[in-house]
């Protein structure tokens, strides 16, 4: 059986005041998104913070990280900020991280950017360090949710697909994947396709299985998909139209258009939890209106 859609929204420009940052949460909330998401960027907002006075602002939707940058962060220190911001949001934190693909970043902040294999080899560390630390009774502060708040994992690597088969709750698909220099490039339907099989292979020995989150890229309410996918071709130079129209990233129609391709896609790959990104928030309210509760 499917699992139900749930919704989060990645709020990537910096707060602002807190009057503005408490707004656009509240809007958030309003259009019925489950979960506010902040990223793990320089030049946006330090996560930790950001999460706490969203869920000051707001009721009903959980706070995560989406993702957090592993080469940024000490795991004994990480695990402090997760438990300390899960305690003061009563327990409505959602963990994601990731390698980090953004080299630039490292060098800015005096950071060494490892080869692929260093950060992932760093991110396991990282990952198996925060499932002691925060599962450990005895430390302090202590998180509200037990024995530790979910973990999401995002990647698509072999490595990093394993690595979310033995901890994480829930697993974040990008739909594209990077060169050494940190460059997106999509990944076809079929190679996703791939990627979902793979970690449901890894996956197969575990009790329950994860939630399954995909990043939508581009939201267009549109009559004429064709013509709105001709307007983003150029940022998927490798691929023509048919291929293009067939990426599960791109969500492209009109509403009941819309809500049928994230039908399809669940049946397809398993994705029920979705996030879209910030400028994308408002265009995307009346599919989330569609499909909430299904």
């Amino acid at each position: 059986m499917a699992r139900p859609f749930r919704f989060g929204v990645n709020l990537l420009t910096p707060a602002g005041s807190r009057a503005q940052w408490r707004t656009r949460c509240r809007r958030a909330e309003q259009l019925g998104y489950d979960v506010i998401q902040v990223p793990d960027h320089l030049g946006t907002s330090a996560p930790f913070p950001a999460l706490v006075a969203a869920a000051e602002a707001t009721e009903r939707p959980r706070v995560g990280t989406f993702v957090l940058n592993a080469g940024f962060w000490n795991p004994t220190l990480l695990a402090r900020e997760a438990a300390g911001t899960d305690a003061l949001t009563d327990g409505r934190l959602e963990l994601g991280i990731g390698t980090g693909y953004v080299g630039d970043e490292h060098d800015r902040a005096g950071i060494e950017f490892l080869s692929p294999g260093g950060r992932v080899n760093h991110l396991r560390h990282t990952v198996e360090e925060l499932d002691r630390l925060l599962c450990d009774e005895t430390g302090l502060p202590r998180s509200a949710q037990k024995p530790r708040p979910p973990l999401l994992i995002g990647g698509n690597g072999d490595r990093v697909l394993q690595l979310a088969a033995r901890f994480a709750e829930i697993v974040a698909f990008t739909g594209a994947g990077t060169d050494r220099t940190g460059k997106l490039a999509p990944l076809t339907a079929d190679q996703l396709d791939e990627r979902v099989a793979a970690y449901r292979g890894f996956a197969a020995g575990r009790e329950s299985p994860a939630e399954l989150n995909l990043l939508i890229q581009c939201v267009r309410i549109t009559r004429d998909r064709r013509a709105a996918v001709r307007e983003v071709l150029p940022r998927t130079p490798r691929l023509d139209e048919d291929q293009a129209l067939a990426l599960p990233l791109y969500i492209l129609g009109t509403v009941g258009q819309m809500a049928e391709q994230l039908r399809e896609q669940r049946e397809r790959y398993g994705f029920s939890y979705l996030t879209v990104l910030e400028r994308d928030m408002e265009a995307f309210a009346p599919v989330l209106e569609e499909l909430a509760g299904s």
